[in-house]
């Protein structure tokens, strides 16, 4: 074994990391086993310059191989192109992991690529990808002056029979009520996602915490490992400086402009804050400050402030209480032509969410790395116009911030809706975003489920949770505001009812957090998420679904040999049922079902008597020769023509029986004749030979 060959092991996962072998021109890389998967991660910095600007300018990029799984890419063009959603939410869970690493003032362009090259089919491509990652970034020679190298390490929970399951495997992941993805550093937590499974809408907050400690303590153990195993292919530090940090107005702004910048903060408008803010920063200019300082100044000063308040005053910026809730209202199916639609306003952000419903065919087609393709019938789509926060810019491609909030809301509402013959689109339009728009959209959508009629097992809601900390002193705050998300230390999205919890997602800014606080948190969004459902249980009294709109929906079964009848030579009768009727049809030709979604009444109904019509079982032993009867002319052919039977299925009248001319054809025989008086000549298993009685 090469010497740059690390095996570790940690719950359930061996592990093989190789360093110094691969992307050597990068500050860090490694190329990453787990079975047979292969991940490569590689580290790079400009350390040749600082950007301006307060933010870490660091990108992620996770890309998927098609080869990786001996497959060509799918699409017209056979290359690998735009990113697919796994790809960009994995990218955005490194990301979300190890930003928290870089700290504030590090100005270096940092780009960290991670590909997969080869997947066995099993391994958690997200974890793999992740402690590659954070291991390329660990022995790379990205360093900060008199500051220590610190290690990232993740692990994913599953509960199968109440029994926590560390690193679950792929086929213990479909039967788990639980999937729990965590983040972080010794024993410090960075990064929670968490959503429930297995036919479980929630889970209560005291499994949710059982789950999070022994989370905690995988990782610290994991962490210890990997620090043993990396240390000697840790590369000698280039020892980056970090940005200026000095606030030179911030003596000025403490003794002169407290009481404006006080006022200014405690303004409900965020466009009017934002416009005193950058009044206050001018003022600051003609002192003879910069304005590089003095927004840095403001920013610093304006964050104490708002801090000092929550934890000595107990008041918020907008005035309200630590546990208290914006003020909501709801208006039920403001668009009257949508399925249903719910505009959600909680203070100054407001959602308007639509759902609509479909077939099979509008389900969304993907095809996941080394998997046959499969489609979700379950769509959550996330817009976020600039508007929203009274910015100018186009509407363009959603971004990775929109695909991600759109997966959480996913996520939160999925597992409460009992399965569902229809396909089921949700779009949430941020309308003013100040705070938590992705938790309006959770509330809005499960109202707009429930006013379309999408049988669901619990209404849910959601809320956003923050958290102020100084020294021993902490303040967690409910239903946060952009304000306080900015200025605080953790964004804690909690989903679900008052029973527990369907999905929460966490991001923390501060060191680590500890397990009370963790407990506080959760125990007072469920007080808040109490409080938000009875206000929407409320609104959803009196409300019908919007029958006139509502596409319609019958499902019923035949026989499974029978749905070639309904198919066709070639797709042609299905085409004509479809076109006739203005209807979708979705065969299971395993099961033996056919499903027809139509938007009237009339065209279901016609839909579906022609089928049934169609697959009739004929009992051709009730014909016998020498039976008369009138009957429809369905089809006339040059050689004869088919006369449909008084009991189901068709009888062949050929031309012979008219005439010996064979210059002649059965159209100009027959003319416009809709029905003629037949004889049967005889009955052969399913053929029926018939003669004319009277032309």
């Amino acid at each position: 074994m090469n010497i740059s060959n690390i095996q570790v092991e940690i719950n359930n996962l061996s592990e093989l990391y190789s360093f110094e072998s691969v992307a050597q021109a990068s500050n860090g890389s490694v190329l990453y086993a787990s079975g047979g998967t292969r991940i490569l991660a590689s580290v790079c910095v400009q350390s040749n310059k600082l950007i301006e600007g307060d933010f870490v300018p660091l990108s992620v990029q996770y890309i998927q191989k098609a080869y990786a799984c001996g497959k060509f890419p799918s699409g017209f063009i056979k290359r690998e192109g735009k990113p697919n959603d796994f790809e960009i939410l994995t990218s955005r869970l490194i990301d979300r992991s190890l930003r928290p690493l870089f700290p504030k003032g590090f100005g270096y362009v940092t780009h960290i690529v991670v590909m997969v090259l080869s997947y066995d089919g099993k391994s958690d491509l997200a974890l793999g990808a992740l402690h590659a990652a954070a291991s390329a970034l660990y022995v790379s020679n990205i360093g900060i002056k008199d500051m220590p190298k610190m290690c990232v390490s993740a692990v994913r929970l599953g509960r199968i029979n109440g029994e926590f399951i560390i690193n679950p495997t792929k086929e213990q992941r479909a039967q788990s009520e639980l999937d729990l993805f965590v983040s972080g550093k010794d024993d410090e937590l960075l990064m929670i996602e968490m959503n429930t499974g297995a036919g479980v809408s929630v889970l209560a907050e005291s499994v949710v915490m059982e789950a999070l400690e022994l989370a905690k303590q995988s990782i610290a153990e994991d962490c210890k490992r990997f620090k043993e195993a990396f240390a000697p292919f840790v590369k000698p530090s280039l020892e980056l400086e970090l940005k200026n940090q000095e606030c030179k107005a911030l003596g000025f702004l403490e003794q002169e402009c407290r009481d404006w910048v006080v006022s200014t903060i405690a303004r409900a408008s965020k466009s009017e804050r934002a416009d005193a803010f950058d009044e206050i920063i001018a003022h600051l200019m003609a002192q003879g400050y910069d304005e590089e300082d003095a927004k840095r100044s403001l920013g610093v000063y304006k964050k104490s402030l708002v801090r000092e308040m929550i934890l000595r005053d107990s008041i918020r910026a907008d005035g309200r209480g630590l546990k208290e809730v914006r003020p909501i209202s709801i208006v039920m199916n403001p668009l009257p032509c949508a399925h249903s639609s719910v505009l959600f306003t909680r203070g100054q952000t407001q959602a308007l969410v639509v759902c609509t419903l479909g077939g099979d065919n509008d389900a969304q087609s993907i095809e996941p790395l080394g998997e046959s393709p499969q489609k979700d019938k379950f769509l959550f789509h996330y817009n976020f116009p600039s508007f929203s926060v009274g910015e100018v810019d186009m509407i363009g491609s959603v971004g990775r911030r929109e695909l991600g909030h759109g997966n959480l809301a996913r996520k939160a509402l999925r597992s409460s809706i009992v399965d569902s013959q229809s396909a089921i689109r949700l779009v949430s339009e941020i309308l003013e975003s100040n705070g938590s728009s992705s938790m309006a959209s959770v509330c809005g959508g499960s109202l707009a489920l429930q006013a379309c009629g999408v049988q669901m097992r619990t209404l849910i809601a959601g809320v956003a949770m923050g958290l102020i900390t100084q020294g021993e002193e902490y303040a967690v705050l409910t239903d946060i505001t952009g304000l306080e998300d900015h200025d605080g230390d953790m964004d804690f999205k909690v989903a679900g009812d008052e029973e527990g919890i369907s999905a929460l997602q966490m991001d923390i800014k501060l060191g680590g957090i500890s397990s009370e606080i963790l407990k506080n948190a959760l125990m007072q969004a469920k007080e808040a998420r109490a409080h938000i459902l009875g206000i929407m249980r409320e609104a959803l009294k009196g409300v019908e679904p919007n029958y006139e709109v509502l596409p319609k929906m019958v499902s019923f079964p035949v026989s499974v040999h029978k749905m070639v009848d309904i198919i066709g030579q070639g797709g042609k009768t299905i085409k004509g049922i479809i076109e006739r009727f203005n209807v979708s049809i979705d065969l299971d030709r395993e099961q033996g079902n056919v499903h027809i979604h139509a938007n009237t009444k009339d065209e279901l109904e016609g839909a579906k008597n022609y089928i049934l019509e169609l697959v009739r079982e004929v009992d051709f032993g009730s014909y016998h020769s020498g039976m008369r009867f009138r009957g429809k002319v369905k089809k006339v052919l040059d050689f004869g023509a088919f006369v449909e039977l008084p009991n189901g299925g068709d009888g062949l009248l050929h031309i012979s029986k008219f005439t010996n001319d064979k210059s002649k054809k059965m159209s100009e025989i027959l003319g416009e004749m809709g029905e003629i008086e037949c004889e049967i000549v005889s009955v052969n298993g399913q053929k029926v030979e018939l003669k004319a009685v009277e032309i």
